[in-house]
């Protein structure tokens, strides 16, 4: 089987990254958690897992039909490292919901008219109207992180982003826009081991770039990045939530449970929600570099 990139990340994987984390994975069983400062040593069970999220996507289910009585306009942000599980814990957000009043927003990069346009314009073009919900599966913060980190961006621009993000996200919110912005957070080894399955996996490869290969070699410089960005964006009006995903179960549950605990949708079952895990969500003082 060919692999993408020529085998780089297994290359790396053999090569390249530090001993602890090759150890890690190899001696590591299927629903074993890798971090060790992770809270828990293994993924949660599936019976448990989908014994709570059948009961949140009903909440789901009406907190939608209430934003469209009601005309309310949500956004969603979703960062984090590549393999951090975006895509995935939308797709359990949207599951359930029409898809008519619930869209993914997943910008490539930017077209020549588009570079030469205010950073934030082509991210406006896309938000809700009212009674809609949209995620956006990476964001404006690719400013924050990935541009420097690969030298798409000056330090000129990167600061320009930063003075601005505060203020932009204000607007948004006093707007009425509902604004939460989640970061996922995974461990290098967990990162790395989700990178392995997907380039062994010919029905997974296609969610690998060439991004994800040379940002292996990179984890330092994006954890100084990710660390100045949650510091320097988190504000009253948009607080970050920083939610730990290295079991992508947990992640979901969090994610969804945090915006639902937010609204004041009609027929709300608070039970039905349960209590938050506050090991595994949290404010910017949870993420680990």
């Amino acid at each position: 089987m060919t692999l993408p990139f020529d085998g780089a990340i297994s290359a790396f994987f053999e090569n390249d990254a530090p001993k602890d984390i090759r150890h890690a994975i190899r001696r590591a069983d299927k629903d074993e958690i890798l971090s060790n400062s992770y809270p828990y040593s293994e993924e949660m069970k599936k019976k448990a897992y989908e014994k709570e999220m059948e009961k949140l996507q009903i909440e789901l289910v009406k907190m939608q039909s209430w934003a469209k009585a009601t005309g309310q306009r949500i956004v969603m942000v979703f960062e984090g490292r590549d393999a951090a599980g975006k895509g995935g814990t939308i797709k359990r957000f949207r599951e359930n919901l029409n898809p008519r009043g619930a869209r993914v927003v997943a910008l490539s990069k930017p077209s020549d008219t588009e570079a030469t346009q205010w950073y934030f314009q082509r991210y406006i073009d896309h938000l809700p109207a009212a009674g809609e919900i949209v995620f956006y599966d990476r964001s404006w913060y690719n400013r924050g992180v990935v541009e420097p980190v690969f030298g798409f961006c000056t330090n000129e621009q990167r600061e320009h982003f930063f003075a601005q993000t505060p203020d932009f996200e204000k607007m948004l919110v006093e707007e009425g826009i509902r604004l939460f912005k989640f970061w996922l957070n995974v461990g290098r080894a967990e990162q790395l081991r989700r990178f392995l399955d997907r380039e062994s996996d010919p029905l997974k490869q296609w969610k690998l770039s060439w991004i994800d290969a040379e940002g292996l070699k990179k984890w330092d410089a994006y954890s100084a990045a990710i660390q100045e960005t949650l510091s320097r964006t988190h504000t009253s009006e948009a607080p970050w939530t920083v939610i730990r995903s290295d079991d992508k179960k947990r992640a979901r549950l969090a994610a969804i449970r945090h915006v639902l605990s937010h609204l004041d949708y009609d027929n709300k079952t608070a039970k039905a929600l349960g209590a938050p895990d506050t090991q595994i969500a949290g404010g910017p003082e949870l993420w680990d570099g």
